[in-house]
């Protein structure tokens, strides 16, 4: 018969290297205290890795930089699976992520409507920010993405390159993604996604 700690290896294994997770996903394998301590079991063998109160990961190796730091998006869709809130990628986050800026920040900020808090990962700090309903209407699809990178940037800083270059880089699908999701951006937001979303040639 299997031990706990066997289980809960056998389920970490079959996700790979860079899997991040919190304790909640082993709840059928056995009682919250077995499961605890199974994994401080684990961590102390350097099986795994605890990234901070509840959350631990599978960490990536590198040949000369030794344990990897996991992955935004991976640590993102844990705690997303804790604690069933819904994440928005806010900020310069979120203008990293639709191309608009190269850099990916030291403080990655997601709106959530969940409890707020800070995470530290080594050098980097995830932040969840609490707000409205109206910020969270559009989590999880690329046009809150869309609305949070532009509030980042700014009005003033938008220009006929920047405007191109998101209508290249938006599918179609994104686009009418963006005309459906036009009430909840501000007034200013809400004319460039219009203008996003025209086809060439309309």
């Amino acid at each position: 018969m299997q031990s706990i700690d066997d289980k809960l290896i056998s389920m970490i294994y079959g996700h790979g290297r860079g899997f991040v997770f919190t304790p909640k996903i082993f709840s059928s394998l056995s009682n919250p205290e077995a499961i605890g301590m199974a994994l401080i079991r684990l961590c102390r063998k350097g099986t795994i890795r605890r990234l901070a109160r509840g959350l631990y990961d599978y960490p990536r190796k590198h040949e000369q930089l030794g344990l990897l730091s996991p992955s935004i998006d991976s640590v993102a869709h844990a705690l997303r699976g804790r604690d069933a809130t819904r994440l928005q990628p806010s900020g310069a986050y979120a203008a990293n992520l639709l191309g608009l800026s190269n850099q990916v920040p030291m403080k990655v900020v997601f709106l959530t409507d969940g409890p707020s808090k800070r995470i530290q990962l080594g050098q980097q700090e995830i932040i969840l920010k609490r707000t409205t309903p109206r910020n969270m209407a559009t989590a999880g699809r690329v046009s809150g993405i869309f609305i949070q990178a532009l509030r980042h940037l700014g009005q003033k800083h938008m220009h006929d390159t920047l405007l191109n270059d998101l209508k290249r880089r938006l599918s179609d699908d994104d686009k009418r993604q963006l005309i459906k999701d036009l009430q909840y951006a501000p007034a200013w937001i809400a004319d460039i996604m219009r203008n996003i979303a025209k086809q060439n040639g309309d």
